[in-house]
């Protein structure tokens, strides 16, 4: 009869479940046998790719881990753009690396099984997270930079990968292990649908969101639900110098001096009508670093931040939460991690770290235990009423550094069949943790004082990006569900000016304590700390950068750029049209350091500093003035009253003893072709402002007014130019344009400007579209000779791209045809006639380098080219065929 009962069950569930499901997933039975592996269709749509428009580039993957690199991940290369990936690198281009390897943790009790899916575990190479079969489980990857970009439609930040994967695999898959006990992964039958987000603006460069949705997909109520964050960071230097980390209190490698701990508040400060106001900003971070940063590693690569999780969002308020860390020492017995007395369990390992098995996972996601920081584990004194006592004689050298992974926790919840509970949380990095290099050897190496060392440890910019983090989730003051709440908010109260204040409270109405001696307008300021509980997933940003295009010239390259959407575009916030100009930057290659500034248009504006007399300076409180508002307000309309004439020493001194300061907001450089060399396209263009017109959109202009807009559809009216001269055309040319706004006094946000890097184009300083396009210009090929021992790497020749220091490696090695047309064949033959390479060139004309392309050295069968004398041959249709020789010495 029970078999009966068993495969009746079965049965029902072959026919609730959904045919994606059935496709990778086994039949488990009560008593957990199991059936012959499943046949699989395809293999799962694998993916690892970077976030890297901001100053954090972080790794994230479409099965459940992020944060990782190399033999953590399950494919190395980034399978947007085929790069290497790249763990946690801080800030970008650094050479660092703050993760090994990061992951979703999920604990439920299913029926009568305790279970635990994890992204990996970080010991036993264990994966038991993937995506569905490609294209179903492909990463998607959207951006908000470009409205005309595909990949604009319903994205958030600058750049979002959305993925989907679930916990049902049970066999065939790459990273599926049985656990330390020999149990094979049980699923508890979730899919997990996960939504990351990063900008490269100031404010918010310096962390990633994410954005879970959890969904039982199986038939059983989940009970009990625990979710966790799990990181391993093992910092140190990254890339080609893994491993080399080391100089921290006789540590040898990055991973074994690493030190974690977790800071529930961090002192903040807010701007409240003119008044400064201190307050407490809860964070609850878990935070890991490098012991000393390695700024005592005399040669080598620093590495002084840290990075740290800070959960935004759960299903509940009301919470259990967890702060589990532990060390690993290469053995489950031998490793350590605290343990409360109250909530002891024993591993059955031989040791009290590394939770193997979902029976002691489980534990460790739902122990309600918040771990003491690492540093301070040689204070537990043996006989602990609160702790169990660490190995004896152990207790220093775990304190100052070593292989050390944490997990942040909170539940519990229940899921039921078909309900989706969400998750969000901050991954954040800040910068100057670690600002004394003597700081880890003097306090936690020759003598041990764990309060001394926390004391010059900075968390300073790692509260601030904290607070950023949670502030662009949930937007403070934004009423997202229109329901009349919109978080909240301190308030500062005082009669009139001179009159100090009388009351500062939050909305909880508990007083704080500010300087009684400030002096306030009438009335009270309000100003928000906290939103309103509904994700908004918003940041303020510049305007956005304008549509470029690159015509490339002998030697010059001209830049035409369109700027409707930048100077129509509404603040999100504020709703106001705060465009204020254009920046025109020029690099070598793509690192952000590599751009300079070649001109600026700005909008002429000042801004109007108030004097403080209490805190005795000049405070921005406004927004921007024009020059014809400040001749009206103060310049009695004298048209030649010049506001920079007054300043901080020389202040203008209003009727009730206000005193007011002006300085340029930018550069105000805003005559074309006299104080910027940046030029309208049209002569006539103050002729042509579509408002004139009642005309918005260059999509709704009728036959009679098409002379408002160009051929490629822009309003006329908008269009710059500006040409760079004196450039070499035999490199490669980075060219940008960028935006920004005046930003906001009320926030404390600065003026925003976009990203130098996002968005910018390349092209050769080479002949005229028109006569390369008709297939009349001579090509040439560089460098000819080529040489071995040439160094091209530092002219930007070859390996611009490349991790790799010189000598690079071969493959990353490169010969360039110039001035070539848009559609043409490239051969190299040796000279006995041998056929060495065929290249077929065919670029849209529209792509600014059509002109050019490259031959990595490598033969038709796939080799590296040989020492000799080669020629060239360039098939044009409807052209002469071009003919050249190559030398190469090798």
């Amino acid at each position: 009869m029970r078999n009966r009962v068993t495969k009746f069950w079965l049965l029902a569930l072959i026919v609730l479940l959904p045919a994606s499901l059935l496709a990778r997933t086994k039949l488990v039975e009560d008593d957990h046998s199991y059936d012959d592996p499943y046949i699989s269709m395809a293999a799962p749509a694998y993916c690892a790719t970077n976030h890297n428009v901001g100053k954090i580039v972080l790794a994230v993957t479409n099965y459940g881990v992020f944060a990782a690199e190399g033999d953590a991940l399950i494919t190395e290369s980034d399978c947007f753009t085929g790069n290497r990936v790249s763990a946690c690198e801080y800030p970008k281009r650094s050479g660092t690396q703050y993760s090994y390897s990061g992951a979703f943790w999920i604990g439920a009790v299913v029926g009568r099984d305790t279970l635990v899916s994890v992204g990996a575990d970080g010991w036993q190479r264990t994966n038991e997270m993937f995506p569905d079969e490609a294209p179903f489980g492909n990463m998607i990857r959207r951006s908000i930079i470009d409205p005309e970009d595909p990949e604009y439609e319903g994205a958030v930040s600058e750049q979002d990968f959305i993925a989907v994967y679930t916990d049902t695999y049970t066999s065939g898959v790459s990273g599926l292990e049985n656990d330390f006990f020999g149990r094979p992964h049980i699923p508890i039958n979730i899919e997990v649908t996960q939504r990351s987000y990063s900008w490269s603006y100031p404010y918010a460069d310096d962390f990633v969101l994410f954005d879970y949705s959890i969904r039982n997909i199986g038939v059983e109520r989940l009970t009990k639900v625990y979710m966790g964050i799990y990181v391993d960071a093992d910092v140190g230097p990254g890339g080609e110098q893994l491993g080399q980390g080391g100089g921290d209190l006789g540590a040898d490698n990055e991973f074994a001096d690493d030190i974690c701990g977790f800071r529930e508040t961090n002192p903040e400060t807010l701007r409240v009508g003119n008044t400064d106001v201190e307050y407490i900003d809860t964070v609850n971070i878990a935070w890991i670093a490098d012991v000393t940063g390695d700024l005592d590693d005399i040669g080598g690569t620093p590495v002084p931040a840290v990075t740290a999780t800070r959960i935004v969002r759960t299903p509940s308020e009301e919470l259990d939460v967890s702060f589990n860390w532990w060390i690993s020492r290469g053995d489950a017995a031998l490793d350590f991690g605290p343990q409360a007395i109250r909530s002891y369990r024993n591993y059955t390992t031989g040791g009290t770290g590394t939770p193997e098995g979902d029976v002691n996972k489980y534990h460790v996601l739902r122990n309600r235990e918040f771990d003491y920081d690492q540093i301070y584990t040689a204070n537990i004194p043996p006989n602990d009423s609160v702790w169990l006592t660490p190995p004896s004689n152990l207790g220093q050298d775990f304190a100052n550094g070593f292989d050390t992974r944490y997990l942040l926790s909170f539940g519990p919840f229940t899921i039921d069949p078909g309900q989706t509970l969400p998750i969000s949380f901050a991954y954040v990095a800040g910068e100057n943790f670690h600002t004394d290099a003597t700081n880890g050897q003097r306090n936690l190496g020759d003598s041990y004082n764990p309060d001394l060392y926390y004391e010059n440890l900075n968390f300073d910019n790692l509260g601030t990006n904290s607070r950023w983090a949670s502030w662009v989730y949930d937007n403070p003051g934004v009423d997202s569900d229109t329901d009349g709440y919109a978080g909240q908010f301190i308030e500062v109260c005082g009669d009139s000016i001179g009159v100090s204040i009388d009351t500062t409270r939050d909305t909880t109405g508990v007083i704080i304590s500010i300087d009684t001696n400030t002096i306030y307008q009438n009335g009270c300021d309000t100003s928000y700390f906290a939103g309103d509980g509904v994700p908004d997933f918003r940041g303020a940003s510049p305007p956005p950068a304008p549509a470029i295009w690159l015509i490339p010239e002998v030697g010059a390259i001209r830049v035409r750029f369109n700027g409707q959407r930048s100077e129509t575009t509404r603040d999100v916030f504020s709703r106001d049209l705060d465009f204020e100009g254009y920046k025109v930057y020029i690099g070598r290659d793509d690192r952000e350091a590599s751009y300079s500034l070649v001109a600026a248009y700005d909008r002429q504006n000042y801004n109007k500093l108030v004097y403080d007399y209490v805190a005795d300076e000049f405070k921005l409180i406004d927004i921007p003035y024009t020059l014809d508002s400040l001749r009206a307000l103060y310049g009695g309309g004298n048209p030649d009253w010049d506001p920079a004439t007054y300043t901080r020493n020389n202040p203008y001194r209003g009727a009730d003893d206000s005193a007011f300061a002006f300085e340029a907001q930018g550069f105000n450089r805003s005559e074309f072709g006299v104080t910027t060399p940046i030029e309208k396209v049209y002569d006539d263009w103050e002729d042509l402002f579509p408002g004139d017109y009642g005309i918005s959109s260059p999509d709704s202009v009728p036959d009679s007014l098409s002379f408002l807009v160009t051929d490629d559809g822009y309003f006329k009216y908008y269009d710059y130019e500006i040409t760079i001269e004196n450039l070499l055309p035999t490199v490669p040319w980075y060219v940008n344009v960028t935006s920004s706004d005046y930003g906001s006094p009320a926030s404390g946000l600065p003026a925003l400007e976009t990203s130098k890097t996002v968005g910018a184009k390349n092209t050769y300083a080479l002949a005229s579209s028109d006569q390369i396009a008709q297939g009349d210009g001579k090509i040439y090929v560089w460098p000819n000779p080529y040489r071995i021992d040439g160094n091209y790497l530092s002219g930007g020749f070859e390996g611009r791209f490349s991790r790799f220091s010189s000598p690079i490696p071969d493959r990353e090695r490169r010969i360039h045809f110039a001035n070539l047309p848009p559609k043409c064949t490239i051969k190299i033959f040796t000279l006995d006639g041998d056929l060495v390479r065929e290249i077929q060139h065919d670029v849209p004309l529209s792509d600014p380098n059509y002109i050019h392309e490259e031959w990595d050295m490598i033969t038709r069968n796939t080799q590296l080219v040989v020492t000799g004398i080669y020629y060239w041959t360039v098939e044009i249709p409807d052209a002469e065929t071009q003919i050249g020789k190559l030398v190469i010495i090798m």
